[in-house]
């Protein structure tokens, strides 16, 4: 007798096999993207508006050189849409997918802090950066997880 438990799909497997509703993911995605971006345009006018510090414009080209608010409200979008589609794939053939969503989230997150801090901006730039970049990281690991909470059912 094998000690191994049958997983869902399995034949003889007591666990109901996960069904995936595809649209509602990635409809969820989409509305992730959007705040995503929004969150970086937010954190961007905060920093810019609010505290007059030149967040992606710093005197001296780092990192992120001359990039523009529009470019890192795209590029928060297009992560959200990318963080989407990992998602969708943990989700087909992964045991515990969220749980790895989360740890790739939490590291690319903790990857687009750093990069800021290693720059030669002025350190309340690189702060503001780093902040801002965990913000959108945050916001697109809670929502795309949640998202998929809601778009996978047990049979």
């Amino acid at each position: 007798m094998s000690s191994v438990p049958p997983y869902a799909g399995d034949p003889g497997s007591t666990r109901p096999a996960p069904t995936l509703d595809a649209g509602r993911l990635w409809t969820g995605g989409v509305a992730t993207a959007l705040v995503a971006a929004l969150v970086a345009v937010v954190g961007v006018l905060i920093a810019r508006g609010l505290l007059d510090i030149p967040v992606l414009a710093p005197t001296g080209e780092g990192t992120f050189g001359d990039a523009s608010t529009a470019q890192l409200a795209g590029l928060a979008a297009v992560a959200a849409l990318a963080a989407t589609g990992l998602m969708h794939l943990l989700l087909l053939p992964t045991p515990r997918p969220r749980r790895f969503f989360g740890w790739i989230i939490g590291l690319a997150t903790v990857v687009a802090a750093i990069l800021p801090l290693m720059t030669d901006a002025e350190p309340e730039t690189r702060w503001a950066t780093a902040a801002i970049n965990v913000a959108i990281g945050l916001t697109i690991g809670s929502l795309v997880s949640s998202v998929a909470g809601s778009a996978s059912r047990t049979r």
